[in-house]
């Protein structure tokens, strides 16, 4: 596929107006809208927004490939665009962005999306076409470079193979991965590859991309190479290079300090991997994280895993609130067939495996596929023995632990024994052990915490519900999806699964006030916002309704002291007033369009008003601390 099918005339934007992140994005799609690549232009951007939210499509060098795919798309397409003088993009190397290409892609279209994207990342890490692309004069200029650099990438699966390896020149493979395995994961391999050839090393890249692995590397490459790079930010299967130099690091090192990374795979001094077969290696990664990284890290493993089935579980359950709360008992005048089978998906079958599901893959998070099973065990035990989402947590690192003890005592095992290791000794001693301490050690306490914290939520009334919004409220706010928000919406969740929705209630509603509470201010005190801060007003009211609070990041990265003081006294106060309103939201997710799920029309409103008083209490406060455009930090 030709980037210049997807990249034409009408889609170049040849000097960006936009002197901020978000308006580039909204001049940028408006290109596109234009075009008549689009059918929606507001949900496109949104789309663009909630994808940064994940991480930012900065990509360093001075490029950006903001991209998105979804509905609102017509065909598939990409939009030009160049700034001389750079726009902040919050990139990877915190260097202004020059070069927009921004992708959009229709909900069918997943691998031209994707195939655009890798092959973009391949052209762009030339300089001298990203030197060429920022001095063009026209867009004829545009395509012809873009066409030109077409035809010399290289394509990702013409690889050197093994049998025609040149003797004479050091052989390194590497693996590329990043969370949502398009841009970055791309970047590192090209710019791997690129830097391979200038040292004269030979070298295979193996992407674990969004679109499955490409170029998998063979037990023959793996034989042949003289070290071997893993640069990612997601698990990558290591146990094959057991005996190998190994060079562990963040995707953004491979893009980075490339040069680095390929000397250290060719240092012979270094001491060999060791890695258990049938397991996870002993990995030893060059960048070590700290005890609570490490900890955060396996927890959010097992989060984002289970959040699938308390959304749906959830959204499910809520629906046969609205038909009527008794609508699932056989007992009840008000049983309804439907809701009951509703009722037995959502609730009798996704929420009772939450806490299995959250347990099992933190466990296989610290142990890799060994600890799975242990962790889902000791789950299950947690669910059966009342310690609820706490020794849900506890099972999975107990488990994940517990297995990786189990390795490190079997490591020395006879080698006839390694075939059993991952089929039966494993599995027997890592289940037992978890099991028996769970049952005889942990559910006691942990049942005894579970419950008091479910008595004290059931026992909060007055004043002190009040407060409990004001903290949770307050909590989504202060980092915008980082830790201290999801440690909010987690423990809303938790108590969601048990009956209490009062939490959940306060999550959502504080969560949803600092997009709106921005796009208010710019409203209300226009005079200190630029015209292109103005262009995300639109953008963050659907955000904010549609409880994406990561809308709100642009603005509190670049005016942190003012922004993030603001959005939490406007979210806590919504917080408050949404369970001081007897407010309940019975759905984990979904913004303003739960609302009405089990909730009468004046409930749902009464809602919605606590969140427009937060979201004006938060806008006038951030409005009156604000500084005129010319003061203030550019987003």
């Amino acid at each position: 596929m030709r980037i210049t099918e997807l990249l034409t005339k009408d889609t170049v934007a040849m000097d960006l107006e936009a002197t901020s992140k978000d308006a580039a994005i909204l001049e940028l799609a408006q290109q596109l809208n234009q075009a008549g690549k689009l059918n929606n232009l507001d949900d496109f951007v949104t789309a663009i927004h909630a994808r940064e939210a994940q991480s930012s499509t900065g990509i360093g060098e001075g490029i950006a490939i903001p991209h998105a795919k979804v509905e609102a798309v017509n065909t598939p397409a990409i939009a030009f665009g160049k700034s001389k003088a750079g726009i902040d993009y919050q990139s990877l190397d915190m260097q202004p962005a020059h070069l927009f290409f921004m992708i959009a892609a229709p909900a069918s279209g997943a691998q031209t999306h994707l195939d655009a994207l890798a092959k973009l990342s391949g052209i762009l890490m030339d300089d001298k076409v990203r030197e060429a692309l920022l001095h063009a004069e026209s867009p004829e200029e545009v395509l012809a470079i873009i066409n030109k650099a077409d035809d010399e990438v290289a394509d990702e699966d013409e690889v050197v193979a093994p049998a025609d390896l040149d003797a004479n020149e050091p052989y390194v493979l590497a693996v590329t991965a990043c969370p949502t395995g398009i841009a970055h994961t791309f970047m590192a391999r090209d710019a791997l590859k690129k830097q391979a050839e200038e040292m004269g090393v030979q070298i295979k890249v193996e992407t674990n991309g969004a679109g499955g692995i490409k170029n998998h590397l063979t037990a023959e490459d793996i034989e042949k190479a003289d070290g071997i790079i893993v640069a990612a930010d997601v698990h990558v299967e290591t146990n094959r290079f057991d005996g190998k130099n190994v060079v562990q690091v963040p995707v953004a090192d491979g893009i980075k300090r490339p040069e680095a990374l390929i000397n250290t795979a060719l240092d012979k001094s270094r001491k060999p991997f060791v890695a258990e077969k049938g397991g996870s290696s002993s990995e030893s990664s060059d960048e070590k994280l700290g005890i609570g990284k490490t900890i955060y890290k396996h927890l959010m493993n097992g989060v984002s895993n289970m959040l699938p089935l308390v959304i749906a579980g959830g959204i499910l359950m809520a629906i046969v609130f609205m038909i009527h709360p008794n609508a699932f008992d056989p007992e009840s005048s008000h049983y309804n067939e439907f809701a009951a089978t509703l009722w037995q998906i959502g609730s009798e079958s996704a929420f009772k495996l939450i806490v299995p599901i959250l347990a099992g893959y933190i466990a296989r998070s610290i142990a890799d596929k060994p600890g799975f099973a242990a962790g889902l065990v000791g789950g299950m035990l947690a669910v059966t023995g009342g310690s609820g989402f706490i020794g849900g947590i506890i099972a999975g690192f107990l488990a994940g632990y517990v297995t990786q003890g189990i390795k490190a005592l079997t490591k020395n095992f006879p080698q006839v024994l390694e075939g059993l290791k991952p089929t039966l000794i494993f599995p027997i001693f890592s289940v037992t052990i978890t099991g028996l301490a769970m049952v005889y050690i942990f559910n006691t306490p942990a049942s005894w915490l579970n419950n008091a914290l479910i008595s004290g939520l059931d026992s909060l009334s007055g004043a002190n519900v009040v407060i409990l919004g004001i903290v949770i409220g307050a909590m989504m706010a202060i980092d915008m999806g980082g830790p201290f928000n999801k440690a909010a919406y987690v423990f809303s969740t938790a108590a969601l699964t048990a009956g209490n929705a009062e939490p959940i209630t306060a999550a959502m509603v504080g969560g949803m006030v600092p997009p709106i509470a921005l796009a208010i201010a710019m409203l209300i005190f226009g005079s200190k916002f630029t015209k292109a801060q103005k262009g995300s007003i639109v953008p963050n009211f659907i955000m904010g309704a549609s409880f994406i609070t990561e809308g709100a990041i642009p603005f509190a990265a670049a005016d942190p002291l003012r922004v993030i003081p603001s959005m939490m006294v406007g979210s806590g106060i919504a917080g408050g007033l949404a369970l001081l309103f007897g407010s309940h939201i019975q759905a984990p997710h979904g913004g303003i369009f739960v609302f009405f799920i089990g909730n009468s029309v004046g409930q749902a409103f009464l809602t919605m008003l606590a969140i427009v008083i937060g979201a004006l209490v938060g806008a006038v406060m951030y409005g009156l601390l604000k500084k005129k455009p010319t003061d203030a930090p550019t987003i």
